[in-house]
């Protein structure tokens, strides 16, 4: 069968988030060919008509989506399966309106409290073109804050040296508008949860819908100073304390088992509210009451072979290879129109 692997194109002078999708869609063709595939990798740039002529050219069965961004805009990521919906070309992963929701994610908190999920509480964007329309009187005071994008992904611009506490609203505020330039351009101020570090993973197949085994961030000698988060160090700085000193860990005691369900739980039901397909991680927090809280929904986690989505389906007994098979065969059997 031909599949085309397509990824937004990137160059070396790109930072570390941006150029990991190489490795992805090498990982992706890589297993796609050892199935028996004629893959071929495309990058994709904002010449949205140069990828549809080499599409038509290539004839391919099916689009194995690896686009995470246009022209390094993460608010750009819905446009290419919106053109894929539009040729009627068969891709893999959550449709053109799950991708833009999730992607932003305001509206994904927005959606999240309509259907009764926990998440944070949080104020803005900035800039406010599109207020938020879960609008909450409360004072900002006595609160830590961290300013996450509103579109980009990869903990851009988050790390221990940005929480904001201790300030009003308008000031508040006048942060975020400092800071959106910074943030792709839109940010917003989300309740830091303090406590635990969570993502379970979920898998589409020929089974049905599978979760993977949850993962736990272990926030190894932070102390009491340093903030517990997975800011852009711990992910993409090799040479950070930060990034060798957040390993994952699948075993937990039996006294977590009700924690573990809850989360479970609260996945699948992250998996119906946003339409999701395909496969997904959902990241939580957990508070020292223990109460759950949903932080992001990743409509396309990132496939690099040691990334979590990766690690969690090796937990689970199955291999990269197969876990890529699924994905592909759910994008064949996945009806858009």
């Amino acid at each position: 069968m031909r599949i085309a692997v397509v990824h937004n194109a990137t160059g070396p002078e790109d930072p570390p988030d941006e150029q990991d999708v190489l490795v992805q869609a090498e990982a992706v063709s890589q297993s796609l060919k050892e199935l028996g595939h004629d893959a071929v990798q495309m990058p994709c740039t904002l010449d949205l008509l140069n990828i549809k002529d080499r599409l038509l050219a290539y004839e391919p069965r099916l689009v194995f989506n690896l686009v995470e961004s246009l022209d390094g805009q993460g608010r750009l990521i819905h446009l290419f399966p919106g053109l894929l919906d539009a040729m009627g070309i068969c891709y893999t992963g959550s449709c053109t309106e799950s991708i833009f929701v999730t992607s932003h994610k305001g509206l994904a908190k927005e959606r999240m409290v309509l259907a009764g999920l926990p998440t944070p509480e949080w104020i803005g964007p900035s800039p406010c073109d599109l207020p938020f329309v879960n609008k909450k009187l409360f004072s900002a005071e006595k609160q830590r804050w961290l300013v996450k994008s509103t579109w980009e992904h990869g903990s851009l611009g988050l790390d221990d040296d940005e929480p904001v506490e201790n300030k009003g609203l308008e000031t508040l505020y006048q942060i975020l508008k400092e800071r959106a330039p910074k943030l792709g351009g839109s940010c917003f101020a989300e309740v830091f949860v303090e406590g635990r570090e969570f993502n379970l993973s979920i898998l589409e197949g020929a089974e049905g819908i599978q979760v993977l085994p949850p993962a736990e961030i272990i926030f190894e000698n932070y102390g009491t100073q340093k903030l517990t988060i997975v800011g852009y160090r711990a992910k993409w700085d090799s040479s950070s304390y930060e990034y060798h000193h957040t390993p994952r860990r699948f075993d937990f005691p039996s006294s977590d088992a009700t924690l573990l369900q809850q989360l479970k739980n609260l996945a699948l039901r992250c998996w119906e509210v946003f339409g999701l397909k395909g496969y997904a991680r959902i990241d939580f927090r957990v508070d020292p009451q223990g109460r759950p809280w949903i932080l992001e929904i990743n409509a396309n986690p990132c496939l690099s072979p040691d990334a979590g989505f990766a690690a969690a389906v090796h937990r689970s007994g199955s291999t990269f290879v197969h876990a890529i098979e699924s994905i592909a065969m759910n994008g064949i059997s996945i009806q858009r129109r």
